[in-house]
């Protein structure tokens, strides 16, 4: 089906690091720096966008200072409520923006509050919602006797209230969209409500309330997490992860979909899905600062899948527990550089380690006294599965080819030895023998001729990813292989505390694809256990500061270009920042014998 393009009124595309987020659990959205909404899926994180900009498609949702201004923007404290912030020739403005929280998920509410701070403020308002990926035009488009706008775009029913003086936008005969001018008086402010849904209307909210109920309801949903390296921040992240996590329990990977990883290089995904592998990165985290309900929201949801599937088990989910459908394309030019990808390959794969991590997350959760009996009959499956499975190749951290990659295994063995001491005698001896056999039957085909860990079998190249199952415990802090695998890495994998996963081909690090955040917290982490202090630090002040204004973080930066790359916010950079925090705040462990 082609679709209709975008108008050349249509917002033009930011960078990445000027984008910041809004989201209640079960949808989110981007609002650019000059009060472009660009992107917003609903009802739930993987339905079709009714704001498609972002990818190049139609739909819209702009409040604009008139004349000259400068920007900023910044959150309000343990929530996801923006606010733009202009300095025009005639004073300041904002536009406090939310999503209502916690989000329903058959109903999002989206709230746009202006305020002339300082001086007065003349602003326009556009609103262009086309559902399906901007395929739906509006249609039933009306005013109600209380001066709300009512519509339909594709499933989509919506109302817009606030804006009663707003005209119809036509193209081609066709209606696009409102659009209206507010003026405000200094200090006055200004309430636009959006209502979306797939049922009939309810009665229209009162915007206050709902201003007042999001506050409290963040106040209540995240943490102080005081006692930490860097109090603001980690709050910030949990805040991200909380707006990423649906009332099922389940965090979707990212926001978005398609936005490049490489410009013109092909890597563009849709990781609006929750990855078992990143949600048990996300609850082991949280489980660093505390019992916090996230850690019970990521054990509910790994639980259920386990259950589920069994050692079946795949890699990613949608929110609700569904499949991840096939890997397609929208016929829409994309972010520039990128494509205009939805659905994902990884639903054919196999990934080990993925079970490995569920044992490691369980863990956490038991070690707070949080696995009930369901998560212990979880932690069953996932060790029956790993035995099961274990001499299967399987796709590994990084969705490759099917091999039987190193890192699966190892982690694999840390998740047995994690939580074989809480189990039944007889099965925590059956867990610590296979882990102990996989370690043996991976040290004999996997260890490289210098003596630290390599890829796989066939591949003596290093990976960011062999860090990792030292710290989750596959072997000791002090193992040889553990020492030479993080000074060979070091040397030839990272970049002035930047790392890299591995090296791709003969090219330069930096031009085949941008630095790994995750990896850069990996390297804090790594060093922190190795008693290196200071270096610890080092990296997590380096990869902390790889961010926009908003202080989100993508999968990659281009350290050369000091720019965010792939989709926004990607969740597992946000947990591991947070677990790096929390890890550091706490004194290093004696440094191992060389």
């Amino acid at each position: 089906m082609t679709r209709p393009p975008a108008q050349p009124d249509e917002p033009l595309p930011h960078v990445l690091r000027e984008y910041a987020l809004i989201a209640d659990g079960e949808r989110g959205a981007l609002v650019g720096p000059r009060g472009d909404i660009v992107w917003l899926c609903a009802p739930r994180w993987d339905s079709g966008s009714l704001f498609s900009a972002l990818i190049g498609g139609r739909g819209h949702y702009t409040v604009t200072p008139r004349g000259r201004f400068v920007r900023g923007g910044s959150y309000e404290d343990g929530t996801l409520i923006w606010r733009n912030r202009w300095i025009t020739g005639s004073g300041i403005v904002e536009s406090r923006e939310a999503l209502s929280f916690p989000g329903d998920p058959r109903r999002a509410v989206l709230l746009r509050r202006i305020t002339a701070v300082e001086g007065g403020a003349g602003l326009t308002v556009r609103l262009e919602p086309h559902g399906d990926y901007g395929s739906a035009s509006p249609r039933d488009v009306r005013r109600d006797e209380d001066g709300a706008w009512c519509g339909r775009s594709g499933d989509l029913r919506w109302r817009w209230s606030g804006a009663p003086a707003a005209r119809p936008l036509h193209h081609a005969g066709h209606v696009t969209g409102l659009t209206t001018e507010l003026s405000l008086d200094p200090g006055e402010s200004h309430d636009l409500v959006l209502e979306l849904t797939t049922d009939p209307l309810p009665g229209k909210p009162d915007a206050s309330r709902e201003w007042s109920a999001t506050e409290a309801a963040w106040r209540r949903e995240v943490p102080a997490l005081e006692n930490n390296l860097a109090p603001g921040d980690s709050r910030h992240a949990y805040t991200v992860l909380r707006g990423l996590t649906s009332s099922t329990g389940g965090m979707v990977g990212a926001v978005t979909t398609s936005l490049p990883e490489r410009a013109e290089a092909g890597r563009n995904y849709d990781y609006r899905y929750v990855w078992v592998r990143d949600q048990c990165y996300a609850g082991q985290a949280v489980a660093t600062a505390g019992p916090h309900p996230l850690l019970d929201d990521a054990v509910r949801f790994v639980s259920a899948r386990l259950h589920q599937d069994g050692p079946h088990m795949a890699p990613a989910y949608t929110v609700t527990g569904g499949p991840v459908p096939d890997q397609s394309r929208l016929d829409l030019p994309g972010y520039p550089g990128g494509y205009d990808r939805v659905g994902n390959w990884v639903n054919r794969q196999f990934q080990l380690d993925a079970f490995g991590e569920a044992l490691l997350l369980l863990t956490a959760a038991h070690r707070h006294g949080r696995l009930d009996a369901e998560g212990r009959r979880a932690a069953g499956i996932a060790a029956d599965a790993i035995a099961r499975r274990r001499h299967e190749p399987d796709a590994g951290i990084w969705e490759l080819d099917n091999r039987a990659w190193t890192h699966s295994r190892l982690i694999c063995a840390a998740g047995l030895r994690s939580l074989a001491p809480a189990a039944p005698a007889r099965r925590a001896r059956a867990w610590t023998e296979l882990a102990d056999s996989l370690v043996a039957e991976t040290a004999a085909t996997s260890t490289h001729p210098s003596g630290r860990w390599q890829r796989s079998p066939h591949d003596p190249g290093l990976d960011a990813a062999l860090l990792l199952p030292p710290l989750r415990g596959a072997l000791p802090a002090d193992d040889p292989r553990t020492l030479r695998t993080l000074d060979a890495y070091t040397r030839e994998l990272t970049d002035d505390h930047y790392a890299y996963r591995f090296r791709h081909d003969e090219r330069p690090l930096g031009e085949a694809e941008g630095a790994f955040l995750l990896c850069g917290y990996v390297m804090a982490l790594a060093e922190h256990q190795q008693g290196n202090q200071e270096e610890a630090l080092r990296w997590f002040e380096r990869n902390r500061a790889a961010c926009g204004p908003p202080g989100l973080y993508t999968e990659e930066y281009d350290i050369g270009q000091r720019q965010l790359r792939g989709n926004l916010p990607q969740a597992f950079v946000h947990a591991l920042m947070l677990e790096t925090a929390t890890r550091l705040s706490d004194a290093p462990p004696p440094a191992p014998r060389p």
